[in-house]
């Protein structure tokens, strides 16, 4: 009887330990998915970004379709950040990025609206729109920062400094991109709360030799030497911005890199699950 009594009494405890490790799991898995989706979320409307200028400068269907369709990946971010179960973050918090959000979408459609109406662009709504774009990209950083410290997810440096490197890339595209098509280029880099793009570009290389720290093989060493490569093409661009360059070519180079610090991202996690 005694020993029945200890069986029972293991296999209760046995099930307790396995409930907590799935409930740990799970929300080590939702904490990172809400980290991914703010992640994205900060991308994707600087991609949006970047193609406005071309499209202002173009007028161009397939450049237009670029903007709708990152807009609409910003989108999915938004609305899987506005439904998720990870409770890292308050209502009322998801809920003021969702505005800041709906804001940018009103002035790029409005933006879009004077391209396609009258040709050109109007300067005061283009700037308000990157100034927003500045905004809302600081609003989601902030609650970046605060999922990461309430979530159960355990922080990866090389995931995190991809992530970041991701963004200032997606930042410095838009910027490029400003300098280059609209005439508004020195008030979207005028703000006291922006960093300068040559600087931008330092802070580049720091992170970029933080993903690469701790070795790699197989498809994760091929893409960090593909980015690396086409970093090196292009970083003296960025750094030497006033200088006349091909711009289509810093913009293809740039989305480059972007995909492959997507594809370093999913790598790494495959890694550290």
């Amino acid at each position: 009887m005694k020993d029945a009594r200890l069986r029972v009494r293991s296999l209760v405890t046995a099930l307790v330990l396995l409930l907590i490790t799935s409930f740990t799991v799970r929300a080590q898995e939702q904490g990172d998915g809400f980290l991914s989706d703010l992640h994205n979320f900060r991308v994707s409307n600087y991609v949006a970004l970047d193609a406005y200028y071309r499209f202002s400068a173009n007028g161009d269907t397939e450049t237009l379709n670029e903007i709708v369709a990152a807009i609409n990946e910003a989108n999915e971010s938004m609305n899987s950040i506005a439904d998720s179960t990870a409770g890292v973050l308050s209502g009322e918090q998801v809920e003021s990025l969702n505005v800041e959000f709906d804001r940018f979408k009103d002035l790029m459609r409005s933006n879009i609206n004077d391209v396609r109406n009258t040709g050109y662009p109007d300067l005061r709504l283009v700037s308000d729109m990157a100034n927003q774009a500045l905004l809302m990209s600081q609003v989601a950083t902030e609650m970046y920062t605060l999922a990461q410290e309430s979530s159960e997810t355990e922080i990866n440096s090389r995931i995190e400094a991809a992530r970041s490197a991701a963004v200032t890339m997606a930042q410095m595209m838009a910027k490029y991109s400003a300098r280059t098509h609209s005439s508004v280029a020195q008030t979207f880099q005028g703000s006291s709360n922006d960093v300068p793009l040559d600087e931008q570009a330092r802070l580049f290389d720091t992170l970029l030799s933080r993903v690469t720290e701790g070795g790699a093989q197989g498809q994760l060493k091929s893409t960090l030497n593909d980015l690396t490569s086409k970093w090196e093409f292009i970083r003296g661009s960025y750094i030497n911005y006033n200088d006349n360059n091909v711009a289509f070519v810093i913009d293809r180079y740039s989305k480059g890199i972007l995909r492959g610090l997507e594809t370093t991202i999913g790598l790494l996690r495959e890694r550290a699950a």
